[in-house]
């Protein structure tokens, strides 16, 4: 008890004494200004960066304040936005923009002569088959099949059931066809989504519910890799669940099974694993982290939105991948995108749980509202039921045997693709890529220097950083004859131009990514991610525009 009473003792001593011959608005200021240091610095340490990095983040947003830095970042920022509307305007360039509603009606030719217009805005870059992911298939006949069902389904509604009857059974078929593949048992079960984050998001509202109901966790926390998409990192935000970033292997590119384990707490909610991710195309050990969610009785979610529909047919195509699916007994829910590997039109994917129990707290349910009891499955209210009847008809259009057809090609040529990248010199492959994706850097240049050479011999591939890279996502475009070995043909004549010289430093809009992620002030790069985003809503002014 003395041990208690002494420190107490002198703290006491010591306050008093200090605050001897004080006034009392001296007392008061004091005291307030010391809690709120305190809550300043406790906020400052409770965050989930290292201490190093935020104090970075503190050091830059207050030299933010110099006016000269301060207007030498504006002028920066200014120039970046105009260069993203420039780059609008030249894209759409020979179009004019809509910007009030017609005064009567445009007739059916009119809107579809305007439609036209605006369709083959950019075409050409993705007919030819040279961008990495985006268009996973160009298929006359089955755009014709999605074009009629789509006619007759496009104003059903899901959110009535009893109106809509066979638009449900086909949502319920859908699911369960999902769920099988991923051999899901008859207790298996889900919802379809608009796509891949939205799918997350179920998993994590899911989860930080069960949580709560069944653990009492007011605090949730995710574990995830460093790789994991970041649809994690919005589905945190929205739903307040702290994410707990695990590095991966650098050699392999899987998480670090070690490190994740560390980050578990007791406010882990849910444990997270790709099946691919998306930067490497790299797969998780996801045997292991299921056998940890089971050991520390937490759910584990696979995110296999990627390449989902692709894996569950490569056993049967020939190329086994490692098991990743419900036959995992710690895995307890997976999320696949249909409208990739699928082939189904964008705005479908699938959520998956192992049992009932994680998906009723999917479901968002009001009970005392004045306009009656109100139950929503998903994010959206109102669904329009073509985007079911069109995933529907896409998957029974192709069937097992297109499915296995389409995975065998490639696969196959994605193997094509990294076996000719693995002979070329200056550049290496990350890790072992387990389905279509193929991500390369270089110890011997910028890596954005090859980015962008291949940019202008037309292709279109996805940029990386931490450590600077590239990737191609194989689809069924890349396997038209011919083209896999021209994306290898160009590639090593750039490497060649590129090695005569590797020191020089990339250019124009490519030395974009490399100057972002050498900033250590990273809200300077969300401001021009925010700029970039808002070039999409973008409308030239009028005497920029063609007239009529």
């Amino acid at each position: 008890m003395d041990l208690i009473k002494s420190p107490a003792s002198w703290l006491k001593t010591y306050v008093n004494a200090a605050f001897q011959g004080k006034e009392p608005w001296q007392i008061v200021s004091i005291t307030t200004s010391s809690v709120l240091l305190m809550v300043w610095i406790y906020d400052f340490l409770d965050r989930d960066e290292s201490l190093v990095n935020r104090g970075k983040k503190t050091a830059f947003k207050l030299v933010k304040y110099i006016p000269q830095l301060r207007a030498k970042v504006d002028q920066v920022l200014d120039e970046t936005r105009r260069n993203f509307e420039d780059d609008v305007t030249k894209r759409t360039s020979g179009v004019p923009y809509l910007v009030q509603l017609p005064t009567t009606a445009m007739s059916r030719e009119e809107i579809f002569k305007a439609l036209s217009q605006n369709l083959a805005l950019g075409e050409d870059g993705w007919k030819s088959g040279l961008a990495s992911g985006a268009v996973y298939i160009h298929n006359p006949a089955l755009q014709q099949l999605v074009a009629d069902v789509f006619q007759i389904s496009s104003y059903t509604n899901p959110l009535h059931p009893d109106l809509f009857p066979g638009v449900c059974k086909m949502e319920a078929e859908v699911v369960r066809m999902v769920c099988t593949l991923f051999h899901g048992d008859e207790q298996s079960c889900g919802t379809m989504t608009t796509g891949g984050t939205e799918s997350i998001m179920m998993a994590c509202k899911a989860y930080r519910d069960y949580a709560r109901e069944a653990r009492g966790i007011r605090r949730p926390e995710m574990v995830l890799p460093a790789t994991a998409h970041s649809g994690f990192d919005k589905a945190g935000l929205y739903l307040n669940i702290r994410l707990r970033h695990v590095p991966i292997d650098p050699t392999t590119c899987q998480v670090d099974l070690q490190a994740m384990r560390r980050a578990i707490n007791r406010n882990t909610v849910m444990l997270v694993g790709s099946a691919p991710n998306f930067p490497y195309g790299t797969i998780d050990n996801i045997f292991e982290i299921a056998n940890m969610g089971t050991k520390y009785n937490i759910p584990v979610h696979v995110d296999s939105c990627l390449g989902g529909l692709l894996t569950v047919f490569m056993d049967r195509a020939g190329y086994p991948p490692p098991v990743t699916d419900f036959r995992l007994q710690g895995v307890t829910s997976i999320s696949a995108d249909t409208h990739k590997y699928g082939f189904a039109p964008k705005g479908t994917s699938v959520i998956m749980y192992r049992a009932p129990k994680y998906r009723h707290h999917q479901y968002t349910v009001t009970t005392d509202w004045v306009g009656g009891v109100y139950g929503s499955p998903t994010v959206n209210g109102s669904r329009s039921g073509g985007n079911i009847a069109t995933c529907w008809a896409a998957l029974l259009y192709h069937g097992l045997e297109g499915y296995v057809s389409a995975t065998k090609d490639i696969i196959y040529t994605a193997r094509f693709i990294e076996k000719g990248l693995r002979r070329m010199k200056g550049i290496y492959i990350f890790g072992q890529p387990a389905t279509s994706v193929i991500a390369l850097g270089s110890d011997d240049f910028d890596i954005y220097r090859l980015a962008d050479a291949l940019h202008k011999l037309g292709w279109n591939l996805n940029t990386l950083q931490y450590p600077p890279g590239l990737h191609i996502c194989v689809t069924l475009m890349h396997t038209k004859p011919g083209l896999a070995q021209k994306f290898l043909d160009d590639t090593k004549d750039s490497l060649t131009e590129i090695l005569k010289d590797p020191a020089v430093p990339v250019q124009g809009r490519m030395a974009l990514y490399g100057t972002a992620q050498k900033l250590p002030d990273r809200s300077i790069v969300g401001d021009i991610t925010r700029f970039f985003i808002d070039s999409i809503y973008y409308i030239p002014p009028s005497d920029a525009q063609p007239q009529d």
